[in-house]
């Protein structure tokens, strides 16, 4: 498969508002969309590359976890953190229709709705991590900081793996 693009909706947001972040691209594996693929090719530790996951609430509303590729999402504690009863995944089948992106290439930023979104708490050990730039094969790496003003207060760091 082609590497990832380098100019992506996300990229395109973290531009337009002056977001200091640049992009790693790599070769996308259709048998493996694992974070941890992703910072094998980056060459980032996996730790440092975080996935973007889609839930839904009890509630029925959704909102979005970054988790490190390392690490797997603690459903009681996303829906703790989230103010839910019960978290489910959101089926793969809808990811694209609610959220705009395919899976291995979901980002918080830029979503076809500004879902809540729950950032694992040890994104703030780093100087820079990465989450999807939007499209498989591309990441965005950036300061959790700037991925925080990037989601524009919709975000919040929680214990959620």
């Amino acid at each position: 498969m082609p590497t990832g693009p380098e100019r992506t909706n996300v990229t395109r947001l973290l531009e337009a508002r002056g977001i200091a972040h640049r992009v790693a691209t790599y070769e996308v594996d259709l048998s493996d969309l694992t974070a941890a693929h992703a910072a094998e090719q980056v060459g980032l530790p996996p730790e440092r590359v975080f996935k973007t996951l889609a839930l839904r609430g009890a509630s029925g509303g959704i909102f979005l976890c970054c988790v490190p590729g390392d690490s797997e999402l603690d459903l009681k504690k996303a829906a703790k953190a989230a103010g839910e009863k019960s978290v489910l995944m959101l089926p793969l089948k809808e990811l694209q229709a609610a959220t705009g992106y395919l899976r291995g290439g979901c980002s918080p930023i830029g979503t076809k709705r500004a879902y809540p979104v729950l950032i694992d708490e040890t994104a703030q050990l780093w100087d820079e991590i990465s989450v999807s730039a939007g499209a498989r094969g591309a990441q965005a790496i950036l300061a959790p900081g700037a991925l925080m003003d990037a989601l524009d207060g919709r975000a919040s760091y929680a214990d959620i793996v």
